[in-house]
């Protein structure tokens, strides 16, 4: 099996132990809650081929990307479904929201579609990282292969959005405007309440 680990996306600060264990004692609120990551994260995708159309490597690779996402948020729901529980409302991502912060705005149109790349590379690894966590922790075997596989699915995701920044700015720019946004990321996640009923 894959071991995407911390190492292999470059995240400077691993998630707090404790998640995980609290996170399976909620896994009704974690499913409904990572059925709307996988919604957005298919919708983010949406919204840059649209802002973003005559990059034609962009939209080559991001839509079967929607595509993927949007599967998994059905594969979320029918993991919801088979234990008897509902989709409800969703719910703030103060992770997302924070991280949305650390976008630089204005710039070049070059600068924009990097920006909007890393900031969506960053959600994917972390997702990723969770995943894994879900993976290596949790005792029902089923969601246990559930986590496995969208682990594998979410690191090449991230691949693609540092892939598609690179095409835009040179790689030097690139890679250090990543190691800026997994500071600011590291710090977000450091002053976030640990909450098991939150996929971020």
């Amino acid at each position: 099996m894959i071991d995407s680990g911390k190492h292999v996306l470059g995240l400077t600060l691993p998630t707090d132990p404790r998640w995980v264990n609290i996170a399976e004692k909620s896994i009704e609120e974690i499913l409904v809650d990572h059925a709307y990551c996988e919604q957005k994260a298919a919708s983010s995708c949406i919204s840059l081929i649209i802002m973003y159309p005559e990059r034609e490597e962009l939209v080559k690779v991001l839509t079967p990307v929607v595509a993927e996402e949007w599967g998994h948020f059905e594969r979320v729901l029918e993991e919801l479904d088979k234990r008897g529980f509902k989709l409800g409302p969703a719910r703030k991502d103060e992770y997302v929201a924070r991280l949305a912060k650390a976008e630089r705005k204005g710039g070049s149109r070059d600068q924009q579609v990097v920006e909007k790349l890393l900031i969506n590379a960053l959600i994917e690894a972390r997702s990723c990282e969770r995943f894994r966590l879900l993976w290596k922790n949790l005792t029902d075997k089923s969601l246990q292969k559930f986590y496995y596989e969208l682990m594998v699915s979410e690191a090449s995701h991230y691949k693609n959005f540092i892939h598609l920044a690179k095409l835009y700015l040179p790689e030097k720019y690139v890679m250090q405007r990543w190691k800026e946004l997994l500071k600011e990321e590291a710090a977000i996640i450091k002053t976030l309440e640990v909450r098991g009923d939150r996929m971020h």
